[in-house]
């Protein structure tokens, strides 16, 4: 499927802005150099493309414009979140997005640390002031983002995952921590950009629901992927999680199970979006691409 317009869009003004946060001559030079290496090592961007379209949604229309840091701290964020999931102690990965996985690039405690850095980076973006941002919104922002992170979203979702290695869940644990692991983050991003537009009620409530259900879609086919993509477009090895024992959406339904799953998720979360009309065009679209990447 071809990546939106918006996508692209969005993806071309992230780097000059990330390459901007990242360029601190304070930062000693070897962790700048693992920092910039997780975080502009490509990557589609999808997690700030959400968000502002999240905004535009809610009737931000310049949201590009105001936002894009805010988006970009999510960026970040993702990429701490990357770092520390390829680690030995955790998957173990020894490529990400094609490269070397910031670890085997530049050695295991500078990776833990640049991970830690690029965390505590994204909260200081998004706690500068924003134009035509209220700042109880921006705090309201800087909740969903760390209650997505925490100990409730991805850290606990990655707890669970290392759990269910030797003890595999049964369906609902596996959908809670694919929901805690991968979801939290991406329904965050929606729910950031909706709060940054000063949406509230109705219209924060559909887009919260699309990115629920996008986040499971988009998991689903990760897992999808990593049986049936190949290892250059996939960015990553092929096969890791069978690798490593772990239970997948693939494991669970089979291939063609896991695909009609994908395919229902997808569809509430386009479905949710339909009272906010043409405004949602651009998250709409977003969505359909995020969950349908296979076909």
């Amino acid at each position: 499927m071809k990546p939106p317009d918006f996508l692209a869009d969005v993806a071309a003004a992230c780097e000059p802005c990330l390459d901007g946060l990242l360029a601190d001559g304070e930062v000693p030079a070897d962790l700048a150099a693992a920092m910039r290496h997780s975080v502009l090592g490509g990557g589609k961007r999808l997690r700030p493309a959400l968000c502002l379209a999240a905004a535009r949604a809610c009737g931000a229309a310049d949201a590009q414009t105001r936002l894009l840091p805010a988006a970009c701290a999510v960026e970040l964020i993702h990429a701490y979140s990357l770092v520390h999931d390829d680690m030995p102690a955790m998957d173990d990965a020894d490529l990400r997005r094609g490269r070397p996985s910031c670890h085997r690039a530049f050695g295991e405690a500078v990776a833990i640390l640049a991970g830690d850095a690029l965390q505590a980076l994204a909260f200081e973006v998004l706690a500068r002031p924003l134009p035509g941002v209220a700042a109880a919104d921006q705090l309201a922002a800087a909740a969903i983002l760390a209650r997505a992170t925490g100990p409730a979203g991805m850290c606990g979702g990655q707890a669970l995952d290392l759990a269910a290695t030797a003890a595999p869940p049964d369906d609902a644990g596996l959908w809670r921590l694919q929901a805690m692991k991968t979801g939290a983050l991406l329904g965050a991003s929606l729910r950031i950009g909706a709060r940054l537009a000063g949406a509230g009620g109705a219209a924060f409530d559909c887009v919260a629901a699309c990115g629920e259900r996008l986040g499971e879609a988009f998991q689903i086919t990760d897992d999808i992927l990593d049986v049936t993509a190949a290892d250059a477009s996939w960015g990553k090895a092929r096969g890791s999680d069978a690798r490593a024992g772990k239970v997948t959406a693939v494991s669970r339904l089979g291939l063609e199970g896991a695909r009609l799953r994908a395919d229902a998720a997808a569809a509430a979360a386009a479905a949710a979006l339909e009272p906010l009309g043409a405004a949602a065009a651009s998250l709409s679209e977003l969505a359909r691409y995020a969950a349908g990447r296979l076909w």
